[in-house]
């Protein structure tokens, strides 16, 4: 049985900038030597898969899974069947590669550390810190005076080296650096 990888989650409500400090945090982490897998939670129906391709085709033709492989990458894309439920993060973290740390984004009511990215453009959104003691800290555009009475850090979206710093304490990846660099 192979180690399961810690993870750490971005939180936050629509168009708070989950995504933009999801790659930023992934180039931080790869640049200090860790390999880094992503997890991305989506609402809707999604297709990652083109109209016209030859994976479509054999997908709409049926097939419960469908891999595509080059020399540069491949991608593994499972069917629902009518009745059976969503993957479970866990389940997705199983099928992925060795990493170091699985960055998540999304997955709210998860219990792995994880950031509230906060919007000024929404300051009346609800607290999600309020009711999750696994969020460790809140990234806002700027840091606001209250700051203080969050009870956790605070960090400006920016701060994207301290965030990683943050990253690497909460799930004890310092001492045990570049653990999977070498493969």
């Amino acid at each position: 049985m192979r180690a399961v990888p810690p993870r750490f989650g971005i939180v936050g409500w629509k168009d708070t900038g989950k995504t933009t400090m999801t790659a930023r945090l992934v180039q931080e982490l790869v640049r200090r030597g860790y390999r880094v897998a992503t997890v991305k939670r989506a609402h809707a129906a999604f297709d990652i898969d083109r109209a016209g391709t030859d994976s479509h085709t054999h997908r709409m033709a049926g097939a419960a899974e469908v891999a595509i492989v080059s020399r540069n990458r491949w991608a593994l894309m499972h069917e629902n069947e009518s009745g059976e439920n969503e993957a479970t993060l866990d389940e997705i973290v199983e099928r992925l590669s060795p990493c170091d740390v699985v960055l998540v984004e999304g997955f709210k009511a998860e219990r792995h550390p994880k950031v509230e990215m906060r919007h000024a453009a929404n300051p009346a959104a609800p607290m999600l810190a309020d009711d999750d003691p696994a969020i460790v800290a809140l990234v806002f555009d700027e840091v606001p005076p209250e700051a203080t009475r969050f009870g956790r850090p605070v960090f400006q979206r920016d701060q994207v080296g301290a965030i990683a710093q943050l990253v690497e304490e909460a799930c004890e990846l310092a001492g045990h650096a570049r653990r999977t660099a070498t493969r």
